[in-house]
């Protein structure tokens, strides 16, 4: 049997595609600020967050810990790919007739090493945190409430990836005071909040079509599987 005709490693595949198209380009557009009203100002990236988030939750439920880990490394070594063929694409001299100057290419994708080394660090501690929360709630809460592991576990990684990623992107480097900081990040991790409350729906509607489509019987064992291994790591 062809590998990709089994349904739970063509889910894994689709799902890890998602996953890693959505951070790749939400770490290529985060240095565009834009205003969201306001004195609050943050990067454009932040839209995608979210929706990253609730593609770890649902691995997290049918695959396991140790599949969103392995997941967020290779994630991590494709963002510093990404980042090495800008870095020397924007290195090769544009010819005069162009249609994108070397200027506008460097503007648009010259991210400095601050806001690389903050996506990768933030990126790396949110990830696990966000897994390590989602299974201790599951721990205490069995089954159910798969909205509450899942909004719980993006609140506490969304607040340490927001803050983290801001401090070392635009303190460190002098373009924010602190007072700036500490209102967009705030206001930033408010937004992914509500988003993620928002974004409760479509949670619960991906957990049934990835029900129907294995089927009731398989869906609950790949679920307890995945949490048998899972929760064994925590004990």
């Amino acid at each position: 049997m062809h590998i990709l005709k089994d349904k739970k490693v063509f889910v894994l595949f689709i799902l890890s595609g998602f996953f890693i198209a959505n951070t790749v380009v939400a770490e290529m557009i985060g240095s565009k600020l834009i205003n969201f009203g306001g004195p609050f100002v943050n990067s454009v990236g932040l839209i995608l967050w979210p929706f990253v988030f609730i593609l770890t939750d649902i691995l997290n439920e049918y695959y396991g810990k140790e599949v969103v880990r392995r997941l967020t490394f290779v994630t991590v070594g494709l963002i510093g790919y990404v980042f090495l063929i800008l870095a020397v694409t924007r290195g090769i001299p544009a010819i005069p007739g162009s249609p994108v100057q070397d200027a506008a290419y460097s503007n648009v994708f010259g991210s400095g090493m601050y806001m690389i080394i903050a996506s990768i660090i933030a990126f790396i501690v949110s990830q696990l945190l966000d897994s390590f929360v989602f299974w201790i709630i599951r721990q205490r809460t069995g089954e159910k409430m798969m909205w509450l592991r899942s909004t719980g576990s993006t609140f506490v990684s969304q607040l340490i990836d927001t803050f983290l990623i801001q401090f070392i992107a635009f303190v460190i480097p002098g373009v924010w005071t602190i007072q700036e900081f500490l209102r967009n990040a705030a206001f930033g991790y408010a937004l992914k909040v509500i988003i993620a409350v928002l974004l409760i729906p479509l949670i619960l509607i991906l957990h049934k079509l990835l029900d129907t489509y294995f089927g009731e019987g398989r869906a609950q064992k790949i679920i307890e599987k995945s949490a048998e291994e899972s929760l064994r790591d925590l004990d």
